[in-house]
């Protein structure tokens, strides 16, 4: 798969493709069938299919400050789009002369003189230009001058004919700000995964007996609510059963926020350094401040016990 920074990455040879434009912030269930389908009607034309994205959010260049908690990092979305079969992603440096582009000078820059679009794929609720003046029905009376065809998709809806809630990032970052986790993999197709640089913390889990993997996490990463959670530590080529601390460590009158991963039944692992991610299965309890150390050794055992329950019971299901 092809990785573009900017329109002048694009090369000059580039013929006609099949493009879809979006965030994509977790490429959810939602987005995977936009996708899918841009990679499908790419295939049938007989055209590279390529997916459009930003960087930062629209949000922080047009409201500093408002930058939505992130589901995945750029390069995490390439790696899924690549799963999916997209050929090429071009990454837009969204900047604050970008953003006042009005939907025809858009239309143009980006998916004509820039991607020779043959074909555009994009869900129902899709905006574009200067203050989101643009919708689908723009759209495609745009393609109708400049030679273009647009494909609508319709969502999936969470519980198919349930409650009747699309898939969204939104719907998924306040099911992981919640800590519901199983709700938040309905709609991502897979756990909620959060990244970074495995640094050094204040040892205290090594001094309990059992050390732990303390993951800084990458900026703006959307981060489960404070508790403990079963799950997986992604590290060093392997994906590892892991009980999880989201928190503050309050026994011990802790202030900063961490994410530590205990590996469960592995010895003598040294990951300082490396990146790593931590996928989050199902929270298990609150984050407690405890009277003794020695009560708080006896939960992390419970905890374990039951973590290492949980991840058996969801390998074999």
């Amino acid at each position: 798969m092809q990785r573009w920074r900017g329109l002048a990455d694009v090369p000059e040879d580039w013929g006609r493709s099949v493009v879809t434009i979006g965030s994509y912030d977790g490429v959810h269930r939602g987005h995977q069938l936009i996708i899918g389908r841009t990679v499908e009607l790419a295939g049938e034309l007989g055209v590279p299919s390529v997916v459009v994205t930003f960087d930062p959010h629209p949000s922080e260049v047009v409201r500093p400050g408002s930058h939505p908690p992130l589901l995945a990092p750029h390069h995490r979305r390439a790696e899924l789009l690549g799963e999916l079969g997209v050929d090429a992603v071009l990454i837009l440096p969204f900047t604050m002369e970008f953003s006042k582009l009005s939907p025809d000078e858009f239309v143009r820059q980006v998916l004509v003189d820039g991607l020779h679009a043959r074909a555009v794929v994009e869900g129902r609720n899709f905006r574009f230009g200067h203050r989101a003046a643009g919708d689908v029905e723009l759209l495609a009376e745009l393609g109708a001058t400049y030679d273009y065809e647009v494909e609508i998709v319709e969502l999936n809806v969470r519980g198919g004919a349930g409650d009747g809630t699309p898939f969204s990032s939104t719907l998924t970052r306040t099911l992981v700000a919640e800590g519901d986790m199983e709700g938040a993999a309905e709609v991502l197709g897979r756990p909620h995964r959060v990244e970074g640089v495995v640094v050094r913390g204040d040892q205290r889990g090594r001094e309990l007996g059992f050390p732990t993997a303390n993951v800084d996490p990458l900026p703006h990463s959307a981060i489960p609510v404070d508790g403990v959670y079963a799950g997986w530590l992604v590290a060093a080529g392997e994906r590892m059963p892991a009980a999880i601390s989201v928190g503050t460590k309050p026994t011990f009158d802790g202030r900063s926020r961490t994410v530590e991963a205990y590996a469960i039944d592995r010895v003598g692992l040294e990951l300082y350094g490396t990146h790593a991610a931590v996928e989050f299965l199902t929270f298990l309890r609150g984050q407690e401040k405890f009277t003794s150390i020695d009560d708080l050794v006896e939960q992390v055992a419970a905890d374990i016990k039951r973590c290492r329950e949980l991840l058996d019971a969801h390998d074999n299901a």
